[in-house]
């Protein structure tokens, strides 16, 4: 059994994976997984690389059934969870009028339903590890957008609201658990998802990744008694925007 252990969905890139290389660089043995097994083994090999304990394991979250093989690959190798990483999310813009029902669905399936599943399919590891420290730690990735709702990103939008009011409820049925469910609601984060918006925002000039894995640290090194619901990401003057 590893002495802390934390599973990363969305970890071959970006956010996920800057959660994960802090993580794991602070000692936790990981579980990362992404949906695309390529690109997944490639992150995995870099965090290899830096001396980390990595397992990966690919998973379409779209899909119920590789979330229960997912959730079970992680208990098997390591024995307990102590920290999830609810990250995997999916962006498809247009406007309502315009936006097909699929594209829709995929960001329903995605960004809410996978992340309660995985969380559900999680808390009887993040209960064991909550009676042992009391700080077991569920992060699930919302959006700013989730906050103040996004012209052209409706869909997304409202799916991240979503992710915002599961997390607080969670922590509502789980704290008492010794396990603390925080939202994250980035803006604009330097990755591929926000390649769209390089026009317009340079990538130096967003957020970077690594803020977002700074502040899952803070989580981990405040205790038990200081809860954080949400913490809100944004750059100067853009509080009221996604940007």
């Amino acid at each position: 059994m590893a002495g802390r252990a934390a599973l990363v969905t969305g970890g071959s890139s970006g956010i996920g994976l800057a959660i994960a290389r802090a993580l794991g660089q602070d000692g936790y043995s990981l579980t990362v997984s992404a949906r695309r097994p390529d690109k997944l083994e490639q992150a995995v090999e870099g965090l290899h690389a830096d001396g980390l304990e990595v397992e990966s394991v690919p998973a379409n979250v779209a899909r119920e059934e590789e979330i229960v093989a997912l959730v079970e690959r992680h208990r098997d190798r390591w024995g307990r969870m102590d920290v999830l990483i609810n990250n995997a999310g999916v962006g498809i813009g247009g406007e309502i009028a315009e936006h097909q029902t699929k594209h829709l669905d995929m960001q329903l399936d995605v960004n809410l339903r996978a992340v309660y599943i995985t969380l559900r399919e999680s808390i009887p590891l993040l209960r064991q590890a909550g009676s042992e420290h009391g700080k077991a730690l569920v992060v699930n990735t919302a959006s700013i957008a989730g906050k103040f709702g996004q012209p052209w990103l409706a869909a997304y939008s409202a799916t991240k609201a979503a992710v915002v009011g599961l997390s607080q409820s969670a922590h509502g049925e789980i704290a008492k658990d010794g396990i603390q469910v925080t939202a994250f609601c980035p803006a604009f984060v330097a990755t591929p998802m926000t390649d769209w918006a390089e026009d317009r925002v340079p990538k130096e000039e967003m957020i970077q990744p690594e803020d977002i894995a700074e502040a899952v640290r803070f989580l981990l090194r405040t205790s038990p008694a200081c809860i954080v619901p949400e913490i809100q990401f944004v750059r100067a003057g853009d509080l009221m925007r996604a940007t």
